[in-house]
């Protein structure tokens, strides 16, 4: 039993290491406001990961078979919500002080359950996830007769590999805030990250 959790640990980091547009949303909501949103959008991409590693461990080929006719339009719906954040982010980082106010409710991702909540329905935008785990789920040959058990631990081991590196963003996003606290420092991380997420938007429409 402990194979399947390990071998869950490492598909987690696998899918969680590759830095993506995803990640920089993460690091830019944890420099602009707050570890705790950081965090609770880390755990958001968590959530969803393990979600399809679940969803891969109990259902293998079939669930695959599923997903790739939907894989196209689902990564142009994610790459049109990356693109109108890294906008968003822009805007607000633009506009004049005087107009942000500082007693007014805040919006977007910018509070704990929005950005967990934010963050996990686009992380579910990616097909290529479930797909991810369905094969490496096929190629340890536990598709045809899966064990409930080993497939809870392969879940837990993906979604323990995923908290802790997306925390481990959340927590660099956190640091790079601190040492650009100012005004100018705040300006330009927001402007950073939101060309950044647009630039890996428009990556995600390019063909392969």
């Amino acid at each position: 039993m402990t194979g399947a959790f390990l071998a869950g640990l490492v598909a987690g980091y696998g899918v969680a290491v590759p830095v993506g547009a995803i990640a920089i949303l993460i690091l830019g909501l944890s420099a602009r406001t707050s570890f705790r949103v950081g965090a609770a959008a880390a755990l958001g991409v968590a959530a969803a990961d393990g979600l399809y590693a679940a969803v891969a461990a109990l259902g293998g080929a079939a669930v695959a078979g599923l997903i790739a006719p939907v894989a196209g339009p689902l990564r142009l719906a994610a790459a049109a919500v990356l693109l109108a954040l890294a906008g968003h982010g822009a805007w607000r980082a633009l506009r004049p002080r005087a107009a942000t106010g500082t007693t007014g409710a805040r919006r977007g991702l910018d509070t704990p359950p929005r950005a967990f909540a934010g963050v996990l329905a686009l992380t579910l935008l990616n097909p290529a996830t479930v797909v991810y785990f369905a094969a490496l789920v096929l190629g340890r040959g536990d598709a045809a007769d899966p064990d409930p058990r080993a497939a809870a631990l392969f879940v837990l081991g993906a979604f323990v590999a995923s908290a802790s590196w997306q925390l481990l963003i959340a927590g660099g996003g956190t640091l790079v805030g601190r040492v650009l606290a100012g005004p100018r420092g705040r300006l330009v991380t927001a402007l950073l990250s939101s060309a950044i997420i647009a630039a890996l938007a428009v990556a995600m429409l390019l063909p392969d």
